[in-house]
């Protein structure tokens, strides 16, 4: 339906959504900003004069705050739970989610749910001939919803953008999705696609969804004033010892006429600093120097911020660059990021609800039907760091004993291997079933059991 006006209530909408994201827009660039490390303190309200603005330093905690949760968020793959089910990676899933990309386009949303306090998630279909509905990963940055809070549930969604010189849309409601063109006269509907799911296909990832259900809150909220503390300390301690690296010397009883060579011609004053004061033909000249200023002052200062921060992300303090000489221990280690682990476990509880929705919008739009209320369930990778063989030995002690309680293919996803790497394995034992001097070296192992054991 190309060039068809929106309704009424569809131009009220848009203009509604589009003033929610032109509100929103300048402090998401701003927090946008801070993740990159890309402020700078004049816009921390510091004048700084341009002669000194190469002394600008900024230290990238904010930056830290998003990528050390998002690096251990690693999907595993989704589980379905109805009944009759084998509990395994569910591989029609799997296939949907590599037919999108969303190993990768996973990150970008975890990143932007970190760094905004929320991303979101469309499903739907490009066009009529696709063979599977598409997955995509939008920022907040060009992009706002009506939300029910109460239902916890999307109402109304808009995204904005340019396409080259005109602006576009994509208008998200509960039965419709309809793409949007600015024109002369004002938005208009340059398609619509009828979906009927009863529910707006747009999924959100909050984070911190306890500090707003709808928005959320960064992840870097607690550590931006002190970021900017801490630019300001170092970029002083810079200026500090710019000037103080050489000390500043005096002379007193000095003839002028030293001042100037052979020619007459007056000595640069950096040379005068440098080398003509050293002598002087006046007997009454005295020389000295100011003493140098201590800037341990600014290393303790700065130090005492960064282990602020790192406490309140619940990051290990050696992240911050405090450290002993000597490596932590791998005990220490695991104890060091206990919070850190738990936090992305938290992290991985809610988004994972978010992935699950989107996997069953997904299946609603391939298939025609609703699976089970919560039937997929999201698997992640355990976002712990201990070495491999720490988990392989914790491995082999629970498959073995009396009452093992771990199975072989247990083992496997504990040590997070992918279904394709399993279903290979599983081809290798075959193989050995077959294999007459993998049966021989059976045979010889039970004999030598046997005589040991006197049978």
């Amino acid at each position: 339906m190309p060039g068809t006006a929106l309704t009424s209530d569809e131009r009220l909408l848009v203009s509604r959504l589009r003033a929610k994201a032109g509100r929103q827009r300048k402090d998401l660039l701003r927090l946008e900003r801070y993740r990159d490390g890309a402020q700078h303190l004049r816009m921390m309200g510091l004048t700084v004069p341009p002669e000194l603005r190469g002394f600008e330093t900024v230290i990238n905690v904010p930056g830290m705050a998003v990528r050390e949760p998002v690096m251990r968020q690693e999907l595993r793959g989704f589980q379905r739970s109805a009944s009759g089910s084998t509990g395994a990676v569910d591989q029609g899933l799997q296939d949907a989610w590599d037919f999108n990309n969303m190993a990768s386009q996973s990150i970008r949303a975890h990143m932007f749910a970190r760094t905004f306090g929320r991303a979101f998630v469309c499903v739907g279909w490009d066009d009529d001939t696709a063979e599977s509905p598409t997955i995509s990963v939008e920022s907040p940055v060009d992009f706002a919803v009506d939300a029910d809070v109460v239902h916890r549930k999307i109402t109304a969604a808009l995204k904005t953008y340019r396409d080259g010189q005109s602006v576009n849309g994509v208008l998200y409601l509960p039965d419709e999705t309809v793409w949007i063109e600015a024109g002369p006269s004002g938005w208009q509907a340059a398609d619509r696609y009828r979906h009927g799911l009863g529910a707006v296909p747009v999924v959100s990832l909050v984070n911190r969804g306890w500090a707003d259900p709808v928005c959320g809150q960064t992840e870097m909220n607690d550590v931006i004033d002190m970021t900017d503390a801490i630019a300001r300390m170092i970029t002083n301690m810079q200026m500090a010892g710019e000037f103080l690296a050489l000390p500043h010397r005096w002379a007193s009883g000095i003839d002028p006429s030293e001042f100037f060579d052979e020619n007459g011609n007056e000595t640069p004053v950096w040379e005068s600093y440098l080398t003509i004061l050293r002598a002087t033909k006046s007997e009454n000249a005295k020389f000295g120097s100011f003493d140098v200023a201590e800037l341990d002052n600014f290393n303790k200062a700065v130090n005492n911020m960064l282990s602020w921060c790192a406490a309140m992300l619940g990051l290990p303090t050696r992240f911050m660059g405090q450290q002993t000489v000597n490596p932590a221990s791998e005990g220490a280690i695991v104890a060091d990021e206990v919070r850190l682990v738990r936090n992305v476990e938290l992290m991985n509880r809610s988004d994972g609800d978010s992935w699950a929705w989107v996997m069953q919008l997904y299946e609603r739009l391939q298939t025609g039907e609703w699976p089970q209320r919560n039937s997929i369930r999201a698997l992640w990778h355990n976002p712990a760091t201990p070495t491999y063989s720490q988990r392989a030995d914790a491995i082999v002690k629970m498959m073995s004993g009396n009452i093992p309680v771990l199975s072989r293919e247990g083992a496997w996803d504990e040590l997070g291997w992918t279904e394709e790497r399993k279903q290979r394995e599983r081809e290798y034992f075959a193989a050995q079933q077959t294999d007459p001097l993998v049966q021989l070296a059976a045979d010889v192992m039970s004999g030598t059991t046997n005589a040991a054991s006197g049978n």
